[in-house]
Formats: C-alpha cells, sequence, structure tokens
C-alpha cells in the first residue's frame, strides 16, 4: 500500500471534520504534534499531543458554540506544508451572535503524521460575536 501524501492526510482531516467524526480528524496526528491556536482566539495556545488537543480546544469550542464549522475552500500543496484557506461559522451559545471569519491553517506532515498545526483568523471578530 502507497503511503498516503501530505495533501490526502489533511484533506481526510477536513472530510473526517464534515462528518463530525473527531477521532478520524486526530487519527493521523503525531503523539507529539504540536497545535497552536491563535493569539487572540478563545483557545489561544500551543497544545502539544491530542490529549491536550481535544481538553484545550476542541471541548471548550463545542461548548461554547453551536455548529462550530470550518468550511474548507481551498487546500494548497506544498510537500510537507499544507495551507488550508477557508472560513469558521458558528453561533455562540450565550450571546447568540453568529460567527463568520475567514481563517487559513497551516499543517506540517512528516513520515505519514501531522506534525504541527497552526491557526489564523480575525480574532478581534471571533471576541465580537462571543460578546
Amino acid at each position: 500500500m502507497t503511503e498516503r501524501s501530505a495533501y490526502q492526510i489533511v484533506a481526510d482531516h477536513y472530510a473526517a471534520s464534515a462528518r463530525g467524526d473527531l477521532p478520524a480528524m486526530l487519527a493521523d496526528c503525531a503523539s507529539d504534534i504540536r497545535w497552536t491556536e491563535a493569539a487572540g482566539f478563545p483557545t489561544a495556545g500551543t497544545w502539544v499531543g491530542v490529549e491536550q488537543i481535544v481538553e484545550h480546544v476542541f471541548k471548550p469550542v463545542g461548548a461554547a458554540w453551536d455548529k462550530f464549522a470550518f468550511k474548507l475552500e481551498r487546500l494548497v500543496d506544498g510537500g510537507a506544508t499544507i495551507v488550508a484557506i477557508g472560513g469558521y461559522s458558528a453561533l455562540h451559545r450565550e450571546s447568540h451572535k453568529p460567527l463568520d471569519v475567514r481563517t487559513v491553517h497551516v499543517w506540517d506532515v512528516a513520515g505519514g503524521k501531522i506534525r504541527r498545526f497552526e491557526q489564523f483568523t480575525d480574532t478581534l471578530l471571533v471576541q465580537r460575536a462571543a460578546q
């Protein structure tokens, strides 16, 4: 069996996300993956390992936002580095305000595993939706 490309690994992550399948979203993550959420984002920081990502990113986002989703518009194949361009949408559970913000994700893949993720987004728009 041929090893999947970095592009395919990231594309599979987004396909799993669209299905709401968190285990499949995280299946290709390295045990020591470094996941960075933008400064100013509600889950800002760098989290290491799948357990920290679930606890500090996915659980808080799911608790604060209804139907939080990343709509992928384009994947840019840079070999071992893949760039995803799209946007977040959601409805904040407390403020009842919608979120619609452009977002970019940068992924680094090596040895068939996701080694690094970094998020770039307009955190001011996210904060306004949460207030």
